[in-house]
């Protein structure tokens, strides 16, 4: 085992260029698995797997809280003096944090899994738990290569998931599969990491590093980063989960409603999802003016959702009529207010990295779980399902973003 040294330098241009180019591959993978399930499966179908492929976002982006401690403890030990103590493995802590949670899923599936899964409930039920367990080490390793400033093997990582997830989709098209081979193909990036580890040197370095403090020390952090990641997960990957919950039947409109949410997110919250490595270092590196440091990713946000508010209410229903079929339609101007919503959850995602890299654990996860509460409440409202869909998505990430740049204004300077 080693010790984790300083990173080799600041976040460039050339390392946020990589890691754009494997996100755009991600991206183009992720839209490749969803468009065929939906030209596969017709909208109710579709309407299942969504929420299958919603509920492992869910899991999955909980455990991203792993990366982002990963990353802040690597990252900041460039900046303390390490004095001779303790030291953790996060990649042997990712693993019982795995195991652990895939048991949860597990012993609990008989009180909710009923409610969730309504076609091949137990298979969903163990490609969920085994998923999470291999996602956690994924995550951690992720952490780890972003803190060292490894950015190629950290694209590396990220595309190999893409991919392997494209790949058994494909071949569910082909053959014939059905749903329960795209259940398969969600899943099946989890491996990932496997693979970096066996092609990879300086990715199985990276994964012998030790942090400095104990195993309680990293839980500590980790719990409220998973926290915090777990309820943005809800906003984000699972939000079909939670719509599922507060609706009595989703059926055909519910498919495309989610379809319409998942589409119209994408081009900002894959990339910034994809970056987070990226933006934690970024804000673990400006110590002296974290909230300045926010105007410009803010900012670029912001200019990137307006065009793309624009784009989803020209060409938006043109777009998925033409590329999934005419039992998908959705007007413009739901496409356009879903894509807003979009930014604003954009911003929450900037804040809370701003929040993490301060290491204001609590202030992070409050901020997220602040901003899911009030969308879920929001859901309740007796409206349509794509009015009120808009309303919390739009509405409840004000909540955490005020949390979030609150803790900041109170944090003092290093």
């Amino acid at each position: 085992m080693t010790e984790a040294g300083p990173p080799t330098g600041p976040i460039t241009r050339g390392s946020v260029a990589r890691v754009g180019a494997a996100t755009a591959l991600s991206a183009l993978c992720g839209y490749a698995v969803l468009y065929l399930a939906a030209r596969d499966l017709e909208p109710a179908g579709f309407s299942v797997f969504g929420v299958f492929w919603g509920a492992f976002g869910l899991a999955t982006g909980a455990a991203f809280g792993l990366l982002q401690e990963a990353t802040r403890e690597v990252r900041s030990a460039r900046y303390i003096e390490v004095a001779v103590g303790p030291r953790t493995l996060p990649v042997r802590v990712a693993a019982l944090v795995g195991v652990a949670a895939a048991v949860v899923i597990v012993v609990s599936a008989p009180l909710w899994s009923g409610h969730v899964f309504v076609s091949a409930r137990w298979l969903s039920v163990a490609l969920l738990s085994v998923g999470l367990a291999g996602f956690c080490l994924h995550a951690t390793l992720l952490g780890m290569l972003a803190g060292l400033n490894h950015w190629t093997q950290y694209g590396a990582l990220m595309v190999a998931d893409a991919v392997l997830r494209v790949l058994v989709a494909a071949a569910t098209f082909v053959v014939g599969w059905g749903l329960v081979g795209y259940l398969w193909a969600t899943v099946a990036g989890a491996v990932a990491w496997l693979i970096m580890l066996v092609a990879s040197p300086v990715t199985r370095e990276a994964g012998r590093l030790l942090t400095p403090g104990g195993t309680a020390t990293f839980l500590r952090g980790a719990s409220h980063s998973i926290a915090a990641a777990g309820a943005s997960a809800i906003l984000v990957m699972g939000f079909p989960v939670l719509l599922k919950a507060t609706s009595d039947d989703l059926g055909a409109t519910g498919g495309v409603v989610i379809l319409a949410v998942t589409l119209t997110r994408a081009p900002l919250l894959v990339p910034l999802t994809a970056m987070q490595g990226n933006l934690i270092a970024y804000f673990v590196d400006q110590r002296a003016g974290r909230l300045r440091a926010l105007a410009g990713p803010a900012g670029l946000v912001i200019g990137v959702g307006l065009l793309g508010v624009v784009a989803a209410g020209t060409v938006g229903p043109w777009l998925l009529r033409a590329g999934f079929g005419a039992d998908y339609r959705a007007d413009g101007a739901l496409l356009a207010w879903l894509t807003a919503a979009a930014v604003a959850i954009a911003l929450l995602t900037l804040t809370g990295a701003a929040t993490v890299a301060v290491a204001l654990h609590r202030a992070y996860s409050l901020g997220w779980v602040s901003a899911t509460l009030a969308s879920t409440l929001l859901l309740l409202l007796p409206l349509s399902l794509e009015t009120r869909t808009v309303v919390a998505l739009l509405c409840g990430p004000f909540v955490g973003i005020a949390v979030h740049l609150g803790a900041l204004a109170r944090t003092r300077p290093s």
